[in-house]
């Protein structure tokens, strides 16, 4: 039987290993240490933001972000159903506020033509904030989600945004190095483009520091507020007084090396992942039914994170698939179970459902590793298209 190829797994080498051991060797291992504000430093230098503020998670980036922004018990938050829960638990539950639930477009991102038509007939302007009609609740922000990388429809959502005075809050856990190349942001990263923006670098994601995440904004006070909460709202660091609740957020040192490291690599990651992709579309797109589902590509750079088969047309069924090509010893995965049919969520708001109940039953996400081989993206699509 031939090696077992994961889903997406981390690519670390000698460079990764010569910071982190530096970092270990000198005692400085926890969230004290040079290297975290290097990496703050680094990251922010290369999404071109002033600052950037770094956490031991992409959930802890999404939970300051809410905070930052003054999301709070009783506000609403127009959020995407098909993503990853972590992406809305912290804008709601975590601050109080209750998610309204969009479906997705054929970017699998946020539907704008769905949050139109949320905000202009079912919510009512009143003294410049957006009051949605059924509950009379304050509808405060609105989230984007760039899911597997492909950037949301940004001109779309900023001018929604704008209309309707929301904040926006940019989803990029999943999108560092995605980039728009063409329109009104063009030169622009995703997570850089909304108020505020959020990265994760998860062991799955692009590059990782372990676990990880940081936080942008365009609102200086924001990011600086989202620091302030990530080290324990410490208002005098000798005589351990606090201002306000804070938590426990920040990235170690060792994270930080790794950070620093893999920073230096995203851009071959971003390359070779596009050569990955490229070879699955060759191989299956249009064959026997399949698809391969497209990302942006005349506005922006994507960073192809996750790679979508689309089984709909060729007869197959999405959990055979996977338990097929599991016995081949190759692992794939279904896209998220809807949210807004999750946890306490049922009870909220939900609305333009029908792609997304569509993209859930029928996607299949394929090998993806930054250290994948171009013989085992081979070996894959061999093995998808023999079932």
């Amino acid at each position: 039987m031939s090696e077992f190829i994961p889903l997406s797994v981390p690519n670390f080498g000698p460079r990764e290993a010569e910071l982190a051991g530096k970092a270990i060797t000198s005692g400085w291992v926890s969230t004290s240490g040079g290297k975290v504000t290097e990496f703050e430093e680094a990251l922010a230098a290369y999404v071109g933001m002033p600052r950037a503020v770094a956490c031991n998670a992409g959930s802890s980036a999404l939970h300051l972000a809410a905070m930052a922004a003054g999301i709070t018990r009783g506000d609403e938050v127009i959020v995407p159903t098909l993503t990853f829960i972590a992406a809305v638990n912290p804008l709601t539950r975590y601050v109080g506020a209750e998610p309204i639930f969009i479906g997705c477009d054929d970017s699998l991102c946020i539907d704008p033509n769905a949050v139109e038509d949320f905000c202009a007939n079912h919510c009512e302007l009143r003294d410049g904030k957006l009051y949605n009609k059924a509950t009379g609740a304050h509808v405060k922000a609105l989230e984007a989600v760039h899911v597997f990388g492909n950037m949301a429809d940004m001109p779309r959502l900023v001018a929604i945004a704008r209309r309707y005075n929301l904040i926006l809050i940019e989803d990029a856990t999943e999108a560092l190095g995605t980039q728009c190349i063409d329109g009104p942001f063009k030169g622009r990263f995703a997570g850089t483009i909304g108020d505020i923006g959020c990265y994760s670098f998860n062991g799955n994601k692009i590059i990782t520091t372990g676990a990880g995440g940081a936080v942008v904004s365009n609102h200086p006070d924001w990011a600086e507020h989202a620091k302030h909460l990530s080290t324990q709202a410490k208002a005098d660091m000798l005589q351990f007084l606090h201002d306000e609740v804070g938590y426990n957020y920040r990235m170690t040192n060792v994270q930080a090396c790794l950070g620093l490291a893999q920073l230096e690599r995203l851009e071959g990651f971003i390359a070779h992942k596009k050569e990955l992709y490229d070879h699955y579309v060759a191989a299956l797109d249009g064959v026997k039914g399949l698809r391969i589902l497209p990302f942006r590509e005349e506005e922006c750079r994507s960073n192809h994170w996750f790679f979508s088969l689309y089984l709909k047309d060729s007869g197959l069924d999405r959990d055979t698939v996977i338990e097929k090509l599991q016995a081949e010893r190759i692992q794939t995965r279904p896209v998220w179970a809807l949210i807004h049919e999750q946890a306490d969520y049922p009870r909220n708001e939900a609305y333009a459902l029908d792609k997304a109940e569509d993209y859930r039953k029928y996607i299949v996400n394929l090998p993806c590793s930054t250290n994948l081989s171009i013989e085992d993206c081979e070996r894959v699509c061999q093995a998808v298209l023999a079932l």
